[in-house]
């Protein structure tokens, strides 16, 4: 572990019973990076959390968060990270002031220091004209907002966010990741789970997890750019079917219906009418091929496409 490196993970792994929940991940997060872990539900992205945060011990491996052992020593992992679970683990009884007071003086943040810091968490959740208000009264979102900043009271090093906007109206969404934005850019490493691929894509950088396993780790561009002249877009008469018809074809990687367009990623470039004659002696009518400008939504299809293949 090096001084640019705040979290590493090292054959990391955690099993329920006889389930693994993960299997040996191993990587670094940089100090000051936001980082994107990635995937859909059961791929084990809030194993994995929970274990950096120092609640769940791992069954194998380890992993190093500030320079401190979440196997050997998970309680000193505790006083330099805030970790926001899913749930929403505030005091409903209290108000939005009394919460965020209450973990002020949890996490022994100086008197002197208190005001100015809940006044700079106001300004950025836009929960001041709120603060008299019972948490257990505010809508999903600002719910979400109030444990952020009750998570960011004492300013941690290490920030782990658990799908922090799952349920969250866009507004509070977009408010959400202004903060964590913010956060990072005066130096916070924040770690972000989340099944959404369009957030992903905010990230510094990202890992992919597909069944508890590391599936693709990189930056969003580079991740996307893998795919560079082997995206395709068709618009056919049934885009489900259309997929359907080609995943067995040999020139395709994965192929997967968006609306009502169809999105292949191919083995080569120039495949487009190769397929397109393929669709249409499969009594499919082909209106029209693009190339398609991947997102990370289709790089992961891609992925765990040819994973499941495999």
């Amino acid at each position: 572990m090096t001084a640019a490196t705040m979290v590493s993970l090292e054959n990391l792994g955690h099993r329920f019973g006889a389930v693994t929940a993960l299997d040996g991940l191993s990587f670094d997060v940089g100090r000051g990076e936001l980082f994107g872990v990635v995937g859909p539900d059961g791929a084990g992205k809030t194993t994995a959390l929970r274990i950096l945060a120092g609640v769940l011990p791992p069954t194998t491996g380890d992993a190093l968060v500030a320079g401190i052992s979440v196997r050997r020593d998970p309680e000193g992992v505790k006083h330099g990270i805030a970790y926001m679970s899913q749930r929403f683990g505030l005091y409903g009884d209290l108000t939005v002031r009394e919460n965020i007071h209450f973990y002020a003086r949890l996490f022994q943040v100086p008197r002197r220091e208190r005001d100015a810091r809940m006044e700079r968490l106001y300004a950025f959740s836009r929960l001041g004209t709120f603060a008299d208000r019972l948490a257990g009264k505010l809508s999903g979102g600002m719910k979400q907002k109030l444990s952020l900043c009750c998570a960011l009271i004492h300013q941690p090093e290490v920030l782990l966010l658990d799908e922090p906007t799952f349920g969250v109206d866009p507004i509070s969404r977009r408010d959400l990741w202004l903060i964590v934005h913010e956060m990072v850019a005066q130096g916070m490493t924040a770690i972000v789970s989340t099944a959404y691929l369009d957030e992903a894509e905010r990230c510094d950088r990202v890992a992919l997890l597909q069944g508890g396993k590391l599936a693709g780790l990189d930056t969003p561009a580079a991740l996307q750019g893998r795919l560079a002249g082997r995206a395709l877009e068709f618009d056919t008469d049934n885009a489900r079917t259309a997929a359907q018809l080609l995943r067995a074809h040999p020139l395709v990687r994965s192929a997967a219906a968006f609306g009502e367009s169809l999105h292949v990623t191919t083995t080569e470039p120039g495949a487009d009418r190769a397929l397109a004659q393929a669709l249409e002696a499969g009594g499919m009518r082909v209106h029209a091929v693009r190339p398609l400008a991947p997102s990370l939504e289709d790089v992961f299809i891609d992925i765990t496409s040819v994973s499941h293949a495999a």
